[in-house]
């Protein structure tokens, strides 16, 4: 028997199939939801659409933000729907909660929408990878720098009250802490509030230096639209985005956005080939230009499959051991490592984004700071309380 012919009678139901769960309705759909269903199918499509001779198919589901509603979703996908791997599962809440029903299946969870790292760390499992960015990496990125500038003596937290926000506010204070800055207070707001009026007069009244705005997604563009309303940075306080995407600058313009830093992993316009892929993206999307979620969840299902292939089988184990062991290489990772406990080690960018008048075009929206390698971005595995890392 030809070894082809052995790995096509292990794919389980003579198909591989890949479920974007994501949020298609509430406050981070505009980042992902569809987005993510296209760079998953961009890449099941440039992987040729089948994989040791069987077909490849693309499904997806709305997680409504409720680890409930994911846990419910994965389960039923899993157990009678036939789905090999999970990508995108946008917000931790509902990531952590996944990657539990994935865990006692030996199902794969490629994580590119949530940045907690308890995913990597004491919840850590052997067949999920975190892709894209982590909170320590957009912590360290931006509240270090800030702080070792001299611009962030003092801090004030505004933080959305679930695992994603908890994860990023303490990350974000151990680092100004440890650059000599101090943190001052915090507050927690429900996520999908549309009033951060009072939220926005604590931080005020705090008379910290800086601001740090601990969200992401609808809410992070209201309280940097409020803040301005209450002409925080005009009477000497800056605003401190710890998780911005390019598609939140493009909201707010470059007359509001302007002189923000932020950390990402990856910027459409960085070279030649991040460019010709992104222009790939945008005639399938309608002209969205991608994110760091969208470029990672496209790098996670290429990364998937090609392990798959190189498996032999789309078993839940063999696959995730075989990706940890493959570099990661694509239009933006070169020769990438996946540790032990699932840590994709990218390099990640400080920015700065660009006044209105150096902005040469659409998209044309960053200047970088700094560039970090993996090593640099993201918590060492000395730190982790992943079990793996322990056994290994």
């Amino acid at each position: 028997m030809s070894v082809t012919t052995a790995a096509r009678a292990q794919v389980s139901d003579d198909a591989v199939r890949i479920g974007v769960l994501t949020d298609h309705s509430g406050g981070f759909a505009h980042l992902v939801g569809k987005r993510s269903v296209d760079a998953a199918q961009m890449a099941v499509d440039d992987f040729g659409g089948t994989v040791l001779g069987k077909p490849i198919s693309v499904i997806t589901a709305d997680h409504q933000n409720k680890a409930d509603i994911a846990s419910a979703l994965s389960r039923k996908w899993f157990e009678t729907e036939g789905v090999d791997a999970i990508t995108d599962v946008a917000g931790s809440a509902v990531a952590l909660a996944t990657q539990e029903i994935a865990r006692s299946r030996n199902k794969i969870v490629l994580v590119s929408g949530a940045a907690t790292t308890e995913l990597t760390g004491k919840a850590c499992s052997a067949t999920t990878t975190q892709w894209s960015y982590d909170t320590y990496a957009l912590a360290k990125g931006t509240a270090a720098q800030v702080t070792k500038q001299g611009n962030g003596a003092s801090w004030f937290f505004l933080t959305s009250d679930y695992a994603f926000g908890h994860s990023l506010q303490n990350e974000a204070s151990r680092f100004v802490e440890a650059n000599g800055g101090k943190v001052v207070g915090a507050v927690r707001f429900p996520f999908g509030s549309s009033d951060f009026s009072s939220f926005l007069l604590q931080g005020q009244a705090s008379k910290a230096k800086v601001i740090g705005l601990a969200m992401s997604g609808a809410d992070l563009i209201s309280a940097i639209k409020q803040a301005g309303e209450f002409g925080i940075v005009q009477s000497g306080q800056s605003l401190a985005g710890l998780a911005i995407y390019i598609n939140d600058v493009e909201g707010l313009g470059l007359k509001t956005a302007q002189g923000l830093t932020l950390t990402t992993s990856f910027y459409w316009d960085m070279n030649d080939e991040t460019r010709s892929w992104a222009k790939r993206y945008m005639e399938r999307s309608g002209g969205f230009i991608p994110n760091f979620i969208t470029a990672g969840t496209y790098a996670s299902v290429m990364h998937y499959l090609k392990a798959v292939q190189a498996a032999g089988t789309d078993e839940g184990t063999a696959v995730a051991a075989k990706m940890r062991d493959m570099p990661v290489n694509d239009f933006y990772n070169k020769d990438v490592a996946i540790r032990v406990d699932g840590r994709v080690m990218h390099k990640t960018f400080l920015m700065e984004v660009k006044k209105p008048a150096e902005s040469k075009y659409r998209g044309d929206y960053y200047k970088v700071l700094a560039e970090m390698s993996g090593d640099e971005s993201f918590r060492p595995l000395s730190e982790s309380q992943c079990p793996l890392v322990k056994a290994k």
